[in-house]
């Protein structure tokens, strides 16, 4: 009789026990593990963030006319390149009186520009327009228009960013003005006469 012929297994692998296997650890190591996420534990603040009170559902309850709506840089000088007046453009839109406000920072911003945003910022100074004090440190108007209507949420924020206009979409029941076709149209504004159909 010849020999048998032993044919090799493939991908068989020498069994070994994990690192992280109950029986590798010492007695005294799980302990110390125990009393280590213990204090983690209590190191860890948990915060859910409260729920504005004048949403109903998704609906903001807080808008009606006269609307307040926050104006940023680019809004005004997209306003300037498609020959719309703010205020008329605002109100065809909306068909209600509103009330542009300008932010410091976004005034700071819009001075930073220099002199080829000059008929900006002579829009922006315009008394017609409401002007809100900011309280906190910086000029970067984008943080201070979010920060505002994360506070408040009676303000329809009006802005051609689309880092903004994203960053916004995030905070619930806050409309977003724009600029299509040569006249303003509004966002997540379920009532608005000026709205984009759906279907």
């Amino acid at each position: 009789m010849g020999k048998a012929k032993k044919t090799k297994k493939f991908a068989l692998v020498k069994r070994m026990i994990s690192a992280k296997d109950p029986r590798m650890k010492k007695e005294g190591e799980s302990v110390k593990n125990g009393k280590a996420k213990a204090d983690k534990d209590k190191q860890l603040v948990r915060r859910v963030e409260q729920q504005s009170t004048a949403l109903y559902f998704r609906y903001n309850t807080q808008l009606g006319p006269p609307y307040q709506i926050l104006v940023d840089t680019n809004f005004i000088n997209f306003s300037i390149q498609n020959k719309l007046e703010i205020s008329k453009a605002m109100l065809d839109c909306l068909y209600a009186k509103c009330i542009p406000c300008i932010t410091d920072c976004v005034m700071a911003e819009l001075e930073k520009l220099g002199g080829k945003f000059r008929l900006a910022l002579r829009i922006a100074k315009d008394p017609s327009f409401k002007r809100l004090k900011c309280q906190h440190k910086g000029t970067y108007a984008d943080d201070c228009l979010v920060d505002r209507i994360t506070q408040h949420k009676c303000y329809i924020v009006a802005t051609c960013d689309r880092d903004l206009k994203r960053r916004i979409r995030k905070v619930p029941g806050v409309p977003i003005m724009y600029i299509t076709q040569r006249k303003y149209s509004i966002e997540r504004m379920p009532d608005a006469f000026g709205a984009p159909k759906n279907g």
